[in-house]
């Protein structure tokens, strides 16, 4: 019973590291919809370890519609996850999250086809997941690793690496000390590093068009 109240205190607890709104542990207990969402699940996966399919599932969904935060209870969930602001995020039945992990808004952590077994991400511990990501299919995203908002990552993430872009791709592995929050306003952009590129081949193209229009007025 005191390992329950200490996980369920872990799960108040990270609010207040992770979120400066914050104000007090009554608020965060009653006003958190992510709070609510990994309180429910662990009921729901205490149902499904016990071979209760349909209880857990009924809680699942039950609290997916109050949060909006639809959590398989096949799912393992570590210490101290803290789901920020959550609506729209899907984690799916055979994932498994570390302890110490961020995710916000949008997130889904899903499969990739109608395969059967292990079919959806294992996440380490200390990784961020930043809004609207996508990481789909049965592989490992490393502890500490950091996934750019709206990154659809589809293959395995080593650690202390950080994924931006569609698909996702590494942008810094290793030596860069990432502090306690993703600043996304930071991320390279490939899509739009990629657009710039284009731009500057079109320009060329341009003059290269007018020197030849020129050159054939000239005859």
């Amino acid at each position: 019973m005191r390992k329950v109240f200490r996980t369920l205190l872990n799960d108040v607890d990270v609010v207040f590291e992770q979120d400066p709104a914050a104000r007090s542990r009554l608020e965060v207990i009653f006003t958190y919809s992510g709070v609510h969402a990994i309180w429910s699940h662990r009921l729901a996966h205490w149902l499904w370890k016990k071979k209760l399919y349909f209880l857990g599932r009924l809680l699942s969904q039950i609290s997916r519609a109050i949060t909006g935060i639809e959590i398989h209870p096949g799912a393992v969930i570590g210490q101290r996850l803290f789901i920020d602001h959550g609506m729209g995020v899907v984690i799916g039945e055979t994932c498994e999250i570390g302890d110490n992990v961020t995710i916000y808004q949008g997130v889904t952590l899903g499969g990739t086809g109608k395969e059967k077994g292990k079919r959806h991400p294992t996440v380490k511990d200390g990784v961020l997941i930043a809004s609207g990501a996508k990481v789909l299919g049965s592989f490992t995203i490393g502890e500490n690793a950091r996934i750019g908002a709206g990154s659809v990552v589809l293959k395995e993430v080593p650690p202390n690496s950080t994924v931006v872009g569609i698909p996702g791709r590494i942008v810094i592995q290793d030596g860069v000390k990432v502090e306690n929050g993703l600043n996304h306003h930071m991320l390279p952009d490939p899509v739009s590093d990629k657009l710039k590129e284009l731009e500057e081949e079109i320009k060329l193209l341009r003059k290269e068009l007018e020197k030849r229009e020129n050159s054939s007025r000239s005859y």
